[in-house]
């Protein structure tokens, strides 16, 4: 059987077919075992149907996936997953009880509204108000907010409700965007480039530019964003939210970290968000996307909204109504309760805690390793760093990911943030492929056993850290 093709290198649209079939081209061959992805390979999937495409697995799921090879089970805590997009889900000092048991009415076998339970609408439209609107004449209520079953379901319900409009989107971002913005065909993504030399700022000048520029309708962004962990926040953000009211261009912001905020103001409840600067509920053209998995650390609820003018929740209900049907009726009734002022304040505070110790010390020890950062995070709980310094192969993002999983430790190589719809771009080397990022979402255990493990891999190359034919 011929070798795994690497995806990094996947033709272009109406490339003869033989190029997708036909195995690796020399050039390919000469890649070193670093450097190779063996996931999507179509020659050799058994049974392969023609009728359907090779779908490209998300950073985090290729990374598991590859380490699922080798040994890696969730349960192994001899395992420490550096790659994973979820924060720690058991007790932390100082934060509310975890849920153990959800209670399920008779009622609750139903189908819930395509929308969510009104009650449930209803609360997170208080909660938005009592932490971002308080006093503001325009409040968001229960038709301003849409649940869903997860964060993709999210997001998917708005693109999927975008019209023919141009709408940018920033490199490097979260991964599982890329095939999100190529499954619907009534938008054109356009990439916006972000520089590590910069730190990724963006003006809100640049802002502008782009958007009259490339006549963009829509910009959508992770905010913390996932993986460099830039913020955009205070007087910038508002900013941000005055352009978009001003030139009418819909700002889809990715919120799920918006609770893991490490440089807000002093003495506010570490969080931000964009409804924080909204005029009109009804009429800013500013989408909001949050939920339980990052920020109440609830993943496995799959327990998000949207956050909206009435026309655009309306838009999304309709959008949802055949794409995923709704949530579940029973979590999002046992969710109410952690929308309550006390509850939000005391997991936020607990978070802010825990996560920046853990911030404190993946950054020293990581840099200790000659890992660089063109910025230390704002928030979420991921650090993105250039391995280009190291020796080789450990300065390559794909490479150090290889060296690491000997290792018994999991990291995101950088070049599956660099967001690529449809592969439209150019077949180029990515600019992030020195990259890596890695997440302080585990257990302070974990992140010390990792860093003990990656230093000695940099401290002590052997066979695994060098090519292998």
């Amino acid at each position: 059987m011929a070798p795994p093709r690497d995806p990094r290198t996947r033709p272009a649209a109406g490339a003869p077919r033989r190029a997708l079939r036909g195995g690796p081209s020399p050039a390919q061959r000469a890649r070193p075992w670093y450097a190779r992805q063996t996931v999507n390979d179509e020659t050799s999937t058994p049974g392969k149907l023609s009728a359907f495409r090779p779908v490209p697995r998300t950073g985090v799921i290729f990374t598991t996936t590859e380490a699922t090879r080798l040994g890696f089970k969730t349960t192994d805590l001899d395992w420490c997953n550096l790659g994973q997009g979820m924060p720690e889900t058991g007790p932390l000092p100082g934060a509310p009880p975890r849920v153990h048991a959800v209670p399920i009415e008779v009622d609750d076998q139903e189908y819930a509204p395509v929308q969510g339970i009104w009650e449930l609408r209803e609360e997170i439209a208080g909660l938005y108000n009592r932490l971002y609107r308080r006093g503001l004449p325009s409040q968001y209520t229960a038709e301003n907010v849409a649940v869903s079953g997860g964060g993709r379901t999210s997001l998917t319900r708005a693109v999927a409700s975008l019209g023919q409009v141009n709408l940018g989107h920033f490199l490097p971002d979260y991964t599982a965007y890329e095939e999100l913005l190529d499954l619907f065909r009534t938008f054109t993504p356009i990439p916006i480039l972000l520089e590590g030399e910069r730190g990724y700022a963006f003006t809100v000048e640049d802002l502008r530019r782009e958007v009259t520029g490339r006549g963009l309708s829509a910009v959508l962004l992770s905010n913390p964003c996932n993986p460099t962990g830039k913020l955009v926040q205070g007087e910038e953000l508002a900013r941000w939210v005055e352009l978009a009211r001003e030139l009418d261009c819909a700002f889809l912001l990715d919120e799920f970290y918006s609770h893991y905020v490490w440089t807000g103001a002093p003495g506010r409840l570490p969080v931000e968000s964009a409804a924080r600067y909204v005029e009109d509920v009804d009429r800013d053209p500013v989408v909001l996307f949050d939920g339980f998995t990052k920020n109440w650390r609830y993943p496995g609820w799959r327990m998000t909204w949207t956050v909206a003018p009435r026309s655009v929740i309306d838009a999304v209900a309709s959008a949802g109504s055949f794409l995923d049907g709704g949530g579940s009726k029973p979590l999002q009734r046992a969710a109410i309760p952690l929308l309550a002022d006390e509850t939000v304040r005391g997991e936020t505070e607990a978070i802010h805690q825990v996560f920046g110790e853990k911030r404190r010390r993946m950054l020293h020890g990581l840099e200790a390793l000659g890992v660089r950062f063109d910025r230390a995070p704002d928030g979420t709980f991921y650090c993105w760093g250039n391995v280009q310094h190291l020796p080789p192969p450990l300065n390559d993002g794909m490479g150090f990911f290889r060296a690491a999983l000997q290792r018994k430790v999991i990291v995101v190589p950088g070049e599956f943030f660099d967001v690529n719809p449809g592969k439209r771009r150019a077949r180029h080397a990515s600019r992030f492929r020195s990259y890596v990022r890695f997440s302080f979402g585990p257990s302070m255990e974990q992140l010390d056993k990792a860093l003990a493990r990656l230093a000695a891999m940099v401290a002590q190359p052997s066979s695994s850290n060098h090519e292998r034919g």
